[in-house]
């Protein structure tokens, strides 16, 4: 049985305007126990960025959390792919681009869902480490 993105992706993901604060983006992704969020313009995608992302590109760079925005720090060469498409997919396309999350988006190019690697985990191979570890309850 074929599988579809919207089978395993999050769907409805927190997204944040460009320019939204580091700090408070790290605020959203520690309440909402997350990695990574959307950064949207309107309804159109603009970027993804990471927890690693606001370390590597804005807190290890020195620049002051409270006053650099998010749109200094994401990812804005993104590969996205649609809810209908196959899971086979988005797996391809996260091994072409050494990526591990790829946004969602519908026919208009608006942000649905995001889809990561734990979640291929989980579905493709629950019985692995990472399957494993992506399965888990999270710590708080």
């Amino acid at each position: 049985m074929t599988q579809h993105v919207r089978d395993v992706m999050t769907a409805d993901p927190v997204t944040v305007e460009p320019q939204t604060s580091v700090t408070a983006v790290a605020r959203i992704m520690r309440d909402e126990n997350i990695g990574a969020v959307l950064v949207t313009e309107g309804n159109q995608l603009r970027g993804l960025v990471s927890d690693r992302d606001l370390v590597v590109r804005a807190v290890a760079e020195g620049s002051d959390p409270g006053q650099t925005t998010v749109a200094h720090a994401c990812s804005e060469d993104l590969v996205t792919v649609g809810p209908d498409d196959d899971l086979a997919l988005a797996v391809h396309v996260m091994r072409e681009h050494s990526v591990r999350r790829v946004p969602v988006v519908d026919e208009g190019h608006h942000a649905v869902g995001i889809v990561a690697l734990g979640d291929l985990a989980v579905e493709r191979d629950p019985d692995s480490a990472l399957g494993d570890i992506s399965a888990a309850e999270p710590n708080r």
